[in-house]
């Protein structure tokens, strides 16, 4: 099976790139090689956990050097894994429809400016919601508007923390990105084939 590459972007811990590290491991993304993790800045985890996976790491704190580092890796589809930096209007261009993106809300609720992390689960509590979730999208110009790939609901508890939700939308993350990183790579595909 030909591998595609794909160079994962992110801010933090880590734990959405984990899950895909996991799931290449274990088989379940055998068309996938991790070609480069990107981190926009050096205290990021995930630098450690890619380091850890033998996966080659990068630092790049500007849009210039991100799109140099994701050139250099040759990556095929690009996954935003919790990072908290919006794209430059060059990478979506030369990267259009293969970038991915992880949020943790059902988009079109609780996205764009503003919405990320802790903010959002505070929003859907706050907001009395009985469920929310995670989205899997397309990446273009706007902040959390482009195409969804795929969704996933988890409902809101009663009693829930903004932490409690987030913790359980986590696990979902985890799932779901895999899944919207193979229907990327089917897309990709069907581009090459037509």
């Amino acid at each position: 099976m030909e591998k595609t590459r794909v160079a994962v972007l992110v801010s933090g811990g880590g734990t959405n790139l984990q899950a895909i590290i996991d799931k290449v491991a274990d088989g379940s993304l055998p068309q996938v090689e991790l070609v480069k993790v990107i981190a926009s800045k050096e205290s990021a985890y995930a630098l450690e956990r890619a380091a850890k996976a033998g996966i080659e790491t990068a630092v790049a704190k500007e849009q210039p050097q991100v799109l140099e580092e994701l050139e250099g890796s040759g990556a095929e589809i690009i996954v935003l894994a919790g990072y908290m930096k919006v794209l430059s209007p060059e990478i979506i261009k030369k990267y259009r429809n293969r970038i991915i993106n992880i949020h943790p809300s059902l988009i079109p609720k609780y996205c764009g400016k503003g919405f990320y992390g802790i903010r959002v689960h505070n929003a859907v509590i706050a907001a009395g919601e009985k469920e929310s979730g995670a989205t899997v999208h397309y990446v273009d110009e706007g902040v959390d508007t482009g195409e969804i790939i795929l969704q996933e609901k988890v409902p809101v508890l009663e009693g829930d923390t903004p932490e409690d939700l987030a913790a359980r939308v986590l696990k979902t993350e985890h799932v779901i990105l895999a899944e919207g990183l193979k229907i990327a790579i089917q897309n990709l595909e069907k581009e090459g084939i037509e």
